[in-house]
């Protein structure tokens, strides 16, 4: 469909051993480090999200949320209004 063809989307895909970001034109990117975000916040998530992988012993759920929370505090455009989900 044409209209597909241009949405400006981004998903994270992730499983147990990756994590892929995939556009809405269907580029699937797989971040280098296995760290992926998206949104107005992103590079701020990313950026504390890096650094609490390298340097705490946190989890998956714990690290997601400080760099979310992170992100709200430093970027005007997130909130700090978090869901996550874990299955």
């Amino acid at each position: 469909d044409k209209y597909l063809r241009k949405l400006e989307a981004l998903l994270i895909v992730v499983d147990k051993d990756h994590s892929y970001v995939v556009s809405g034109s269907g580029d699937v990117i797989e971040p280098e480090d296995g760290i992926a975000a998206i949104g107005s916040g992103a590079s701020y998530a990313l950026a504390a999200a890096r650094m609490l992988l390298k340097h705490t012993d946190l989890g998956a759920r714990e690290i997601a949320e400080e760099a979310l929370r992170t992100a709200a505090e430093i970027c005007i455009y997130t909130n700090d209004s978090v869901s996550i989900e874990e299955l």
